[in-house]
C-alpha cells in the first residue's frame, strides 16, 4: 500500500486534561529516545518506535537495529553529524533524515539531540526527540506562487550561511555531494536542482547530476573549450546567469532539448575557485525564470565561493587518505602464501575518518620443521601506537623482524621476546600490541602467546563461538623497558574444521562502549555468519563493530581443512601447565560455555566439579602439564565425555571408605557426579575420562 501523505498516529484520545507531556508529543508525531553511549544502549519510548514505524517486539535497544529502517547513505550522514558534535564539544544537534516505512515508501523525519557530558566533558549520553517532518517540507514545497518573491529574498537572506553550516561537517568530495545534492540540501539552496563538475586536465566531469537529464547525458566528460554553460564558467571564471528559458534556447541550443522537457525556468551556474584556479563548477536550477538582482547575485558568489572552500579541503582530505591508504596496503603483505591443510582470508580496512596512516598490520609465515614438509604456519596480527607515517614506518619494520625470526625456527615466546626488544631499541616511546600463533596443521596443536592484544576468537565446526582467553604478556616494547620478556605460552587444539578469528581492536572498539561489548557482538557475527572464511571475512568487514571508524582495522581468519568426525557434535581442547592457574581458570570458563551452549545446562555444575578434581589430580601427582578435553556425540545418546590426559603411565587409584590417606578421594567425587568413568593407558601416559548422561 502507498504511503499517502501524514497519517494520524495510532494512539487514543485521552478523557482527563490537561493530557500527560508524553501523549501529547505522540499526538503530534513525537517520539523521545535517550542514548547511553557507555553502554551502547538507545532507549526509544512507544510513539518514537512509531515514528520508525517499528513493532515493540522488532526493537532491542541496539542503535544498528534501527539499520533496517534507514537507508546506508542517511545512516552514514547522521553518524557523521553526531560524531563531529561530540567532538567539536557542541550542546546539541538538529538533522533531517529518511526512513523506509514497512510500505517500502520514504518519510522524512527530524531529530534533535541534546548531548549530557560528565565532569571531565566526556559525552556519557544524549536525549532528544524524534518526529514526522513530512507536512513541514511539504508546506515549503507548496507555498503559494503570490509569495514567491518574498520566499526568494528570505530564501537568498540564508542560504549562504545555512550552506557553509552544513559544509561544515563534509570531509570527502562524496560528503560534499551529499550535503548539495539531497532533498535536504536542494531545500536549503532554495533550487529545484543541482549539478556539480570537478575540472581536471582541460575537461569538466560531471560528478552530481541530481536529475536526470539536467546534463547532456552522452558528455560526462566535456572540454572545458565546448560551448556550455559550465565550460564558459570555467574558461571566463565568472558566474553565468541564465534568466529565463528563452534565453537558454537562443544562447545553448545544444543543450536546450534536454532543458526543455524539465520544470526549469532559470539557472544559475558558478564558478569554484581555490587557489586562484578552476577546480570545478556548480549549477543551480530554479523553477522561477528571474532577473537574478545584483542582491541575489551577490548572495550567489557568496554561496560559490564558501562551496569552493569545502571542496578544495575536501579534494585535499580525499588526496592525502588515499595516498595513506596506498602507503599503509603497501607495507601489508603483497600476497598470502597458500598453505596446504588451511584456509586463510585477511582484510585490512583503513578509517573512514581521518587521513593519518595506522600501524595495523598481518602476518602469515610458513614455518621450517613440522611432521611434514609444509605442516606448520604461524599467523600474526598487531597493531602499532599511533597514526602516524612514524607508526607505518614501525610496523613494517616490525612485520619484516618477526617474519625473520620465525622463519629462523625460534619458539613463539622466543619469537615475541626478541620482537620487543627490536622495538624497544629502535623508538622506546612507542609500543605495539600483538598476538602470534604457531599453528601445526598436521596435528592441530596451536600455540598462541598475546602482547597486550585483545583476546582471539575460536569458531568450532558446529557453529559455537567462544573467546580464547589467552594469557597475555605486556605490549612489544614495554616489556623490554621493564624486564618482562618471559612471554606467556597458551596451548589449545584446532580441530578439523575449526577457525582461529584474529583481528585488531578498530573491529571491535566503540567509542564510549566496553571492549567486552565490542567481543560478544563479534562472537555472535562469526557464529551465524557463512563456513567459508573469505565470506565471512567479508561479512565482519560490512558491521558497524566500531562506531564511526575512527580507526583502521586488521583481520585474519585461519580455518583447518578437513572434515569434523561424524560423530562428534563438538570438541573443545584446553592445555594446562604446572603452575599455570589463569590456564586453570581459564579451562572452567571454556569447559562452563562449552556444556551450555551444547544445551547440556542442567548438569554444568557436575560437570565443572569433576573436571576440576581430574585436573588437580593431574598436576599434583605428575610432573608435566594436563590436557583436558570435553567432546559431546551426535549421536542420540548425549553422552558428554570428560578427558584430563597426562604424561604419567601411573594409574590412579580410588580410596575405599575407611582407607586411610588423603590422596585418591578426589576420585570418590567423580564417581559420585558421573555415570561412568575409567582409566585408558596411552603410549605417552593416561587418560582418566568420565561420561554424562546429558538429556
Amino acid at each position: 500500500m502507498a504511503d499517502r501523505g501524514a497519517q494520524p498516529p495510532a494512539v487514543s484520545l485521552p478523557e482527563e486534561w490537561p493530557a500527560p507531556p508524553d501523549l501529547i508529543l505522540a499526538l503530534n508525531g513525537m517520539g523521545g529516545f535517550d542514548w547511553d553511549l557507555k553502554r551502547g544502549r538507545l532507549h526509544m519510548d512507544a510513539a518514537a518506535l512509531r515514528v520508525f514505524d517499528l513493532r515493540p517486539d522488532e526493537y532491542d535497544g541496539i542503535p544498528t537495529t534501527l539499520s533496517r529502517r534507514v537507508p546506508p547513505a542517511e545512516a552514514a550522514r547522521l553518524d557523521s553529524l553526531v560524531a563531529q558534535a561530540i567532538k567539536d564539544g557542541s550542546e546539541s544537534y538538529g538533522a533531517y533524515f529518511r526512513v523506509r516505512r514497512r510500505s517500502g515508501a520514504l518519510r522524512w523525519l527530524h531529530t534533535h539531540g541534546t548531548i549530557y557530558r560528565d565532569d571531565t566533558g566526556r559525552p556519557h549520553r544524549i536525549i532528544g526527540i524524534v518526529r514526522d517532518a513530512r507536512q513541514e517540507l511539504e508546506l515549503s514545497r507548496t507555498a503559494s506562487p503570490a509569495t514567491s518573491g518574498d520566499r526568494r529574498r528570505r530564501r537568498h537572506h540564508s542560504v549562504v550561511e545555512r550552506t557553509t553550516a552544513a559544509l561544515a561537517h563534509a570531509r570527502s568530495v562524496g560528503d560534499v555531494i551529499a550535503v548539495l545534492g539531497d532533498s535536504q540540501g536542494l531545500s536549503r539552496l532554495g533550487a529545484e536542482n543541482v549539478i556539480l563538475g570537478l575540472v581536471e586536465a582541460g575537461r569538466i566531469q560531471l560528478v552530481s547530476e541530481g536529475q536526470a537529464g539536467s546534463f547532456v547525458p552522452e558528455h560526462r566528460f566535456t572540454r572545458v573549450a565546448d560551448e556550455f554553460p559550465m565550460s564558459e564558467v570555467v574558461r571566463t571564471l565568472t558566474p553565468r546567469f541564465v534568466r529565463s528559458r528563452a534565453e537558454f534556447a537562443a544562447c545553448y541550443p545544444r543543450l536546450w532539448p534536454h532543458v526543455q522537457p524539465l520544470d526549469i525556468g532559470s539557472a544559475a551556474y558558478l564558478p569554484l575557485i581555490a587557489q586562484a584556479r578552476p577546480i570545478g563548477v556548480i549549477g543551480l536550477f530554479y523553477r522561477e525564470e528571474s532577473e537574478f538582482s545584483a542582491h541575489e547575485r551577490s548572495i550567489l558568489v557568496a554561496l560559490g565561493s564558501s562551496i569552493a572552500q569545502s571542496l578544495a579541503r575536501a579534494m585535499l582530505f580525499d588526496q592525502e587518505h588515499d595516498l595513506a591508504e596506498a602507503l599503509q596496503k603497501a607495507m601489508l603483505p603483497r600476497r598470502i602464501p597458500g598453505i596446504p591443510g588451511a584456509q586463510i582470508a585477511v582484510r585490512y580496512r583503513s578509517a573512514r575518518l581521518g587521513r593519518d596512516i595506522g600501524g595495523d598490520w598481518y602476518d602469515v609465515i610458513p614455518l621450517p620443521g613440522g611432521p611434514s614438509s609444509e605442516g606448520r604456519v604461524a599467523v600474526v596480527i598487531g597493531d602499532v601506537q599511533g597514526h602516524d607515517t612514524q607508526a607505518a614506518t614501525l610496523m613494517g619494520q616490525l612485520r619484516i623482524v618477526l617474519r625473520a625470526y620465525a622463519a629462523e625456527g625460534h619458539a613463539p615466546a622466543t619469537v615475541m621476546a626478541r620482537a620487543s626488544a627490536f622495538l624497544h631499541e629502535l623508538d622506546p616511546e612507542r609500543f605495539a600490541t600483538c598476538t602470534y600463533a604457531d599453528i601445526d596443521l598436521t596435528t592441530g596443536a596451536l600455540q598462541i602467546v598475546r602482547a597486550g592484544h585483545v583476546d582471539p576468537l575460536l569458531r568450532h565446526a558446529e557453529g559455537l563461538c567462544r573467546q580464547l582467553p589467552v594469557v597475555g604478556g605486556l605490549p612489544l616494547g614495554l616489556s623490554a623497558q621493564f624486564g618482562q620478556l618471559d612471554y606467556p605460552v597458551t596451548t589449545v587444539h584446532l580441530a578439523a574444521g575449526e577457525t582461529l578469528v584474529l583481528c585488531t581492536d578498530g573491529l571491535v572498539e566503540r567509542p564510549g562502549a566496553d571492549l567486552d561489548d565490542g567481543m560478544a557482538r563479534l562472537a555472535r557475527a562469526v557464529r551465524t555468519g557463512p563456513q567459508d572464511v573469505q565470506q565471512l571475512a567479508d561479512l565482519l568487514c560490512t558491521l558497524s563493530l566500531s562506531g564511526d571508524g575512527e580507526d583502521d582495522m586488521a583481520l585474519l581468519l585461519l580455518r583447518r581443512s578437513g572434515t569434523p568426525p561424524a560423530r562428534h557434535r563438538g570438541t573443545v581442547r584446553r592445555h594446562i601447565a604446572p603452575g599455570d592457574p589463569a590456564a586453570l581458570v581459564a579451562a572452567r570458563h571454556m569447559i562452563r560455555d562449552a556444556v551450555r551452549a551444547w544445551g547440556a545446562r542442567e548438569r554444568a555444575a557436575e560437570i565443572e566439579l569433576a573436571a576440576d578434581e581430574l585436573i588437580t589430580n593431574a598436576l599434583l601427582h605428575t610432573d608435566g602439564a594436563a590436557m583436558v578435553t570435553l567432546t559431546l556425540p551426535g549421536t542420540a545418546e548425549r553422552r558428554l565425555r570428560l578427558e584430563v590426559a597426562d604424561r604419567s603411565s601411573t594409574l590412579p587409584r580410588r580410596r575405599r571408605p575407611g582407607e586411610g590417606g588423603i590422596s585418591g578421594r578426589g576420585l570418590l567425587l567423580v564417581e559420585r557426579l558421573a555415570d561412568v568413568w575409567g582409566v585408558t593407558p596411552r603410549g605417552n601416559g593416561k587418560s582418566v575420562w568420565c561420561e554424562f548422561q546429558c538429556p
